[in-house]
């Protein structure tokens, strides 16, 4: 976007002669990659050989249809059925298949530490992976690092440090507060990785084989913060970018380029068809109207830049780091299988991709949603089959992050009020997808009602009086409790909502069902008094009390499983006080949260607090 092209467009123009192609006509099937008669081949116009129709895939609605007349296309009448079976065609294991869940990150860029705009995605990220484990899904957590170009070379010079021993340091630090925050992750990527560097080199020779890349002059202001060319729309008056407040210098430079354009027709085509591939709305709102005024070609390659991936067979250039880091997501997948190789299409042989969804910010939208699933096109690969662009977090008005100077360090955060506060502020108050600030007072104050209010301190007095009463052990199953109990009520009528909301990334949703229950359980021990009634002399009072206790601790039995994606600490610890068997939540899985768990005779752990209360004047200072 916003590059002002000069010179041949031709195929091939200005490429060593050993990338020129030997035809017009590409080498390769169509990108669906299924051996079977597909409408036309791409790029070769339209075609009258039999068509093979496969039955189209409610999992990959974007790519079912296509326009037969329009030239040049990439769609065939196969990609419905290729896609969504490929990875069981090669395994032989449908279920396999249709049992895994693959959620990514940002890689996120390595030319400082990492802050809260970072920390975000990946919480909820961490939380929806937690939750399709506690499904019973095979889920590959994808995270990592994006350490080529020209912000990593001049943070690294700026103190003193090799680019390698910069972002050898950021990396760690990454994965340290990751650890912190009590995220776990199956693949952490770096895109200094001699495999994602071979994958990469792959990739781009492959696109050059279809006819996608050509070397040309580009001139344009250019934004080093976001390492893109700006549009004179996409800048604020005199030429400063709108997320970084800086200039944008103005250069011009040979290069290399991906025939985005050429794939206009096909992304109309995936949002016309799969009003789900870009969410929520306003960003998908957003990515209709970029690619429906027009989409332009953009650089791939650097010349001023050594700090990359070396463009194959012209050492003076470097890959463009977009090109390069998105990749990551792919090479990651291969480097969780051993003998996988390098060949970025064999990760959909059933090792993860496609991505079910991309959770990134909405400031790098229109990488993910209109480059990335062109270059995928055009490498032969299947779409992500979601991209989920949430809202920033905003601290005086102004996006978080490390160019601005205004960073909330969640190192810091976790270190004063630990993960399970932090993981829960944020995934519960800020709607996924809209912008949200930041409020010390109100932090402390809401985890506090909460977790310490609701949760611990209802969960500690209720096992104080069960120690005090039953001896610490479990009066009834609380499976007998009547169906028309009040707090059993609450739990089989809110748990029920969860499920949808944690699928559709709605974590607030999420913890405000699983917290209404905890709230009216905590509501409910005032009402009945246990206490009162233990005194009494009638055994139906002292029934009455037992069932009173029971109910409580059955539900925060299930708030422990259902609230797990969210705070994994705070579940396992009322997992563990509970006196239950295994190895905490994640292993109950979500058909735990039926009501109905606990067991008469079941001894309890010794009553200790499980979250203790956040102090507003030990957080004074955030940044």
């Amino acid at each position: 976007p916003g590059l002002e092209l000069a010179g041949a467009h031709a195929r091939g123009a200005g490429l060593p002669s050993t990338m020129k192609p030997t035809s017009l006509r590409p080498t390769r099937r169509c990108w669906c990659s299924v051996p079977a008669p597909c409408s036309r081949s791409p790029r070769a116009g339209p075609s009258t050989a039999p068509q093979t129709l496969h039955t189209p895939s409610k999992r990959f609605p974007a790519l079912v249809s296509h326009n037969t007349t329009t030239w040049p296309s990439v769609f065939c009448s196969n990609a419905a059925r290729c896609l969504s079976t490929r990875s069981a065609a090669s395994s032989g294991d449908e279920d396999a298949m249709a049992n895994s869940f693959t959620v990514t990150t940002p890689l996120y860029y390595a030319n400082a530490s990492p802050h809260m705009g970072s920390a975000y995605p990946t919480m909820a990220a961490d939380a929806l992976a937690r939750y399709y484990r506690l499904r019973g899904r095979e889920v590959k957590f994808v995270t990592g690092t994006d350490e080529h170009g020209e912000k990593i070379a001049m943070s690294a010079e700026s103190r003193g440090l090799r680019p390698s021993e910069h972002v050898d340091k950021m990396s760690a630090e990454f994965r340290d507060l990751w650890s912190a925050l009590d995220v776990e992750y199956d693949a952490f990527v770096r895109t200094t990785s001699d495999s994602h560097k071979e994958l990469v080199r792959g990739v781009i020779e492959r696109v050059w084989e279809n006819g996608d890349i050509y070397k040309d002059r580009y001139e344009g202001h250019y934004c080093v913060g976001c390492e893109e060319y700006k549009a004179e729309g996409d800048m604020l008056e005199g030429n400063v970018c709108p997320i970084h407040q800086t200039v944008c210098e103005t250069r011009s430079e040979e290069n290399y380029f991906f025939r985005l354009s050429r794939y206009q027709n096909e992304l109309e085509e995936v949002f016309r068809t799969n009003p789900d591939f870009v969410m929520p709305e306003a960003r998908r709102n957003e990515v209709v109207g970029w690619v429906e005024g027009g989409l332009k070609d953009f650089s791939i390659s650097r010349g001023a830049v050594e700090w990359g991936i070396q463009f194959p067979s012209d050492p003076s250039q470097t890959v463009y780091v977009w090109f390069d880091a998105l990749f990551g997501y792919v090479s990651a997948l291969l480097g969780m299988a051993p003998g996988a190789g390098t060949d970025a299409r064999s990760a959909s042989d059933g090792l993860g991709w496609p991505a079910d969804v991309h959770i990134i910010g909405k400031d790098i939208l229109r990488f993910h949603a209109v480059y990335w699933p062109a270059m995928l096109m055009s490498a032969g690969m299947p779409l992500p089959k979601r991209v989920f662009g949430h809202g920033f977090l905003t601290k005086d008005g102004l996006k978080m992050g490390k160019s601005l100077g205004n960073v909330l360090d969640p190192t810091d955060l976790v270190a004063r009020h630990g993960s399970d506060a932090v993981r829960y502020y944020f995934l519960k108050e800020i709607n996924f997808g809209q912008d949200g600030d930041f409020v010390e007072e109100r932090f402390v104050n809401i985890v506090n009602a909460n977790l310490a209010n609701d949760v611990g301190n209802c969960l500690n007095r209720t096992l104080t009086l069960l120690k005090k009463n039953c001896g610490s052990r479990v009066p009834m199953d609380s499976g007998d409790i009547s169906e028309d109990h009040p707090v059993r009520l609450e739990c089989e009528r809110r748990i029920p909502e969860v499920p949808a909301a944690y699928e559709g990334l709605d974590f607030a949703k999420a913890a405000e069902s699983i917290l209404a229950v905890s709230g009216r359980g905590n509501q409910y021990l005032e009402e009945a008094a246990p206490w009162a009634l233990f005194k009494s002399e009638e055994e139906g009072d002292r029934r009455k009390a037992e069932e009173t206790l029971v109910a409580i601790l059955e539900a925060l039995r299930v708030v422990a499983i259902a609230l797990h994606p969210i705070t994994p600490g705070l579940s396992a610890r009322i997992h563990e006080q509970l006196g239950l068997p295994g190895a905490g939540p994640q292993a109950a899985g979500w058909e735990g949260t039926a009501w109905g768990g606990l067991c008469e005779g079941q001894e309890i752990a010794k009553p200790k607090p499980v979250f203790a209360r956040l102090e507003l004047e030990e957080a004074e200072t955030v940044a």
